[in-house]
């Protein structure tokens, strides 16, 4: 089989961009450390209910304007559903859900992310700005959903 001139250029041009794009996903992937979650932190979610820390949904403060939110999302609604920090506070959320995939979402922040069953997903942020903080299921989940919302008081 006889290759022309232009498809040995086109067929060089397009194995280059090729490995371009792998070497690019690669250094995202790795280097700037965009992996996905591993299992590390994973649980039964029929048992949310009674695996620490979740069996106690709060705030706790771990430090001199550090706390932790361990969360959980369920039908509608997540637990605990209003939380209060001082200003300068930095929280990290640890959220799983109990039934179905929600979304945890804290608009005007970059706090982002999916709730899956049996999945621990976390986040931390730093609360600069004082104000009511809604916190939204952005991910379907039922004919509730648009009523699925909670709040962090930042003073």
């Amino acid at each position: 089989m006889h290759l022309h001139r232009y498809e040995k250029i086109w067929l060089t041009v397009g194995v280059l961009t090729l490995i371009a794009f792998i070497i690019t996903l690669g250094v995202n992937a790795f280097a700037m450390g965009a992996q996905p979650p591993s299992n590390t932190q994973v649980m039964d979610p029929t048992k949310v209910s009674q695996t620490p820390p979740f069996d106690q949904p709060a705030l706790k403060q771990i430090g001199q304007n550090n706390y932790v939110a361990n969360m959980t999302a369920f039908v509608f609604s997540y637990a605990p559903n209003r939380m209060e920090v001082p200003v300068g506070s930095t929280v990290t959320f640890n959220v799983t859900s109990k039934d179905v995939v929600h979304g945890f979402e804290i608009p005007g922040t970059n706090v982002n992310m999916m709730v899956i069953p049996g999945l621990v997903n976390s986040t931390t942020h730093t609360f600069t700005k004082p104000g009511d903080y809604l916190i939204l299921c952005n991910e379907y989940c039922g004919t509730g959903h648009q009523l699925m919302a909670a709040h962090l008081i930042v003073k």
